[in-house]
């Protein structure tokens, strides 16, 4: 009998075992493949794949919970350093050669009222969109605390709050979990922090999106898919088996709890990143690069609060 497409890509799943180990104060988790390398398709039929692809690494940088805002600190929160700390992110970013750029969400921090957000929004985003012209947002409950979603987006010049993307052989997708249980989306304070959810559309939408993929997955998100307590997604188990099923999604990075974690789940890496607005001083600033060799390590490299980890195929 023979074998669908689909069903060939599904055997090839990228199969992650659980022995981790440290080596150079780096955390790599062995993984196992069944056939071709993780990295990318062994054709380059009907995509955007060139030699120069499949010769060099894809580099995507990372940051995460800026919560921007023209305001005195609060607590451990120091909302005005977060500038400089992007300058210090964006020239590491230059330096590193950065494919594209994508934010995790809670870019600005709450404001009294939609000027002054929008305010904040335009200063933050002016140093971000200067970092490269492929960036991305992930909504964050902080972004439309005070704006709406289509406030926000517009103001960014992003169509959609989720969505997805190829570049270099990669599939990304970008989820939003900035709905109420009852699916009504966040905005304007109508809704409690811990009540996050993805919507059933957008579950639809994100099963669709890939079941037509047939590339290796990693997945952007704010709040977090891997743990049940307030900072997790409530529906997140949802989105995990839909993760799953597809057999190419290799990690997901998320932020929202502003510290370093890693958690593994049927063979699915998520990885939280370090908040970018904890702590007073250069020393207390956090981003990574993430890079995607063409044979299937996924190697993240963290600055100053943020931990090293990789993925080895």
């Amino acid at each position: 009998m023979m074998t669908t497409e689909r069903e060939t890509q599904s055997n090839r799943r990228f199969q992650l075992t659980r022995r981790a180990t440290l080596s150079g104060g780096v955390l790599t988790l062995a993984a196992a493949q069944l056939s071709s390398p993780w990295g990318l398709p062994e054709t380059s039929a009907a995509e955007d794949i060139t030699t120069d692809d499949r010769a060099r690494s894809l580099k995507v940088g990372l940051i995460t919970d800026l919560h921007y805002a023209d305001k005195a600190p609060v607590g451990s929160r120091h909302y005005r350093e977060t500038l400089g700390k992007l300058d210090e992110a964006a020239k590491q970013f230059e330096q590193q050669n950065v494919d594209l750029v994508v934010e995790l969400g809670d870019l600005i921090d709450a404001a009294s009222s939609v000027d002054d957000e929008l305010r904040y929004l335009e200063t933050i985003n002016r140093k971000y969109s200067a970092i490269a012209d492929d960036r991305h947002y992930v909504l964050g409950n902080h972004c439309v605390d005070t704006l709406t979603k289509d406030e926000f987006l517009g103001s960014v010049g992003q169509e959609k709050s989720y969505k997805s993307f190829d570049r270099g052989g990669i599939h990304f997708v970008i989820l939003d979990a900035c709905f109420r249980s009852d699916g009504t989306p966040y905005g304007r304070r109508n809704f409690k922090w811990t009540d996050a959810n993805v919507s059933a559309e957008e579950l639809q939408w994100l099963q669709a999106d890939l079941n037509a993929n047939a590339k290796p997955v990693i997945v952007f998100a704010h709040q977090r898919l891997d743990v049940s307590n307030s900072h997790g997604v409530k529906n997140n188990a949802d989105v995990r088996t839909i993760l799953e099923s597809s057999g190419n999604v290799a990690a997901v990075f998320q932020g929202h709890s502003h510290a370093n974690d890693l958690n593994e789940i049927n063979g699915i890496h998520y990885c939280t990143l370090v908040a970018m607005v904890e702590g007073s001083g250069e020393q207390n600033n956090g981003y990574s690069v993430l890079e995607i060799d063409p044979k299937g390590e996924l190697r993240l490299s963290g600055f100053r609060k943020q931990t090293d980890r990789h993925w080895t195929a």
